[in-house]
């Protein structure tokens, strides 16, 4: 699958500690943004990023992330949050993140995970996107 035709949007308001010290939004907080986005992205397609099936533990944990920043958002600024899922694989997910504030682009991320199971002790098996899941997801 490539990308989706309209994007899940997602809004979401800076708050006071999400700022630094020059009033403007901790980079780190992008991807606590994107995470947020990716949530309601999955939820709206009757997934989650982890859950809970038979007493067996599934998820998406993320095995990778980057933002690249254009503009910075402020205390109170609202921002967009564009999310297309660029790529299922046989066992990943490739996200693509637009940020924007009033339509002006301000930051560009992208983060993958992998579908997983967990296994005795709390290791982590990477599996097989079942069929269901992917229809969900490229619906």
């Amino acid at each position: 699958m490539t990308g989706m035709a309209t994007p899940f949007t997602v809004t979401r308001r800076v708050e006071f500690g999400d700022t630094d010290m020059a009033g403007i939004m901790h980079f780190a907080n992008f991807f606590r943004f994107m995470e947020v986005a990716e949530t309601a992205f999955l939820r709206a397609r009757g997934l989650s990023v982890a859950w809970t099936d038979a007493g067996v533990g599934y998820g998406f944990p993320r095995v990778s992330a980057a933002c690249d920043f254009e503009k910075p958002l402020r205390f109170e600024d609202e921002a967009t949050i564009a999310v297309t899922l660029e790529k299922v694989g046989a066992k990943s997910l490739s996200y693509r993140f637009e940020f924007s504030r009033d339509g002006q682009p301000i930051a560009v991320g992208r983060m993958s995970s992998v579908y997983c199971r967990k296994g005795p002790g709390g290791t982590i098996e990477p599996l097989e996107i079942p069929p269901a899941i992917r229809a969900k997801l490229e619906a």
